[in-house]
């Protein structure tokens, strides 16, 4: 029962500490306004839906180039393609929402148990895994192409997904070793913080090729990489900001749970 070493996330288990109610209100006024925005954006992105779902009918032969050409060409857009698409999605998204409910019970300062603190280094185990193998699947080691065609460029779709996982599992391995006190130089932070800077910054071009519903994908991976930059944001101030900033570290630390908790809901909402 003897407090975390101090790695920048650590706090004592023992002791009850008491959240002030000018807290709680921060808390809840932040989520209250991106909760509001994220549900005027998808008031606004479901009424496109429909005509788009309407040009799905319209299109044939509706991938072209190297992503695609290994399975016939009609992978992005098909039934199968859009259902593998959504399912690693959500898949992503369902862990990612769980070790932000568990970051969110440490900026909270609520009385957790010590194994708590290897929730986020697991769930980040488990998608750069599962993105390693399975992110796309023409790609290697479960599809026609070969490691080399796989991270040879030709297809940034591809790269980019595997990118992610390298991401995922390397920020898995630094935060573990961080998390159990092995690691307690702030540098170790590095691979969390600029992994997801880069995550987030590489969605703004992110392309499913010449899906039909290309103009939905694109929105909903713009707002993931604007939430993926405001949780590395976040995540810089907890690990390297003391003293460069107004706020206290516990609000930036409620920042950045926030910002993953909307992340893995977005995941799990995500549809094509």
């Amino acid at each position: 029962m003897r407090p975390i070493q101090s790695t920048g996330w650590a706090f004592p288990f023992s002791t009850r500490i008491h959240v002030t109610a000018v807290t709680m209100k921060w808390c809840i006024s932040l989520l209250s306004v991106l909760l509001l925005v994220l549900f005027l954006w998808f008031s606004n992105l479901t009424a496109q839906v429909s005509s788009e779902h309407h040009q799905v009918s319209l299109v044939t032969g509706i991938t072209q180039g190297f992503h695609g050409e290994h399975d016939g060409g009609g992978w992005e857009g098909s039934a199968r393609g859009v259902a593998y698409s959504e399912f690693n999605h959500r898949f992503a998204g369902l862990f990612v929402f769980l070790f932000g409910l568990a970051e969110l019970g440490h900026a909270l300062r609520y009385p957790l148990p010590s194994w708590i603190r290897l929730v986020l280094p697991s769930a980040l185990s488990v998608i750069g895994a599962y993105l390693l193998v399975w992110s796309d699947h023409e790609a290697w080691p479960i599809g026609s192409l070969t490691l080399e065609q796989t991270f040879s460029g030709q297809d940034p779709e591809i790269i980019q997904h595997k990118f992610y996982g390298i991401f995922a599992a390397t920020a898995a391995a630094s935060e573990t070793l961080r998390r159990i006190g092995w690691a307690r130089h702030p540098a170790w932070a590095a691979p969390l913080v600029v992994g997801a800077m880069i995550s987030g910054l590489l969605l703004f071009w992110h392309s499913h090729g010449n899906h039909p519903a290309n103009q939905t994908i694109e929105l909903h991976h713009a707002l993931l990489g604007s939430l993926g930059v405001g949780a590395a944001l976040s995540s810089a101030m907890v690990s390297w900001g003391s003293g460069a900033s107004s706020l206290p570290v516990e609000k930036w630390d409620l920042a950045w749970a926030v910002f993953v908790i909307l992340i893995g809901i977005q995941l799990l909402l995500y549809f094509e």
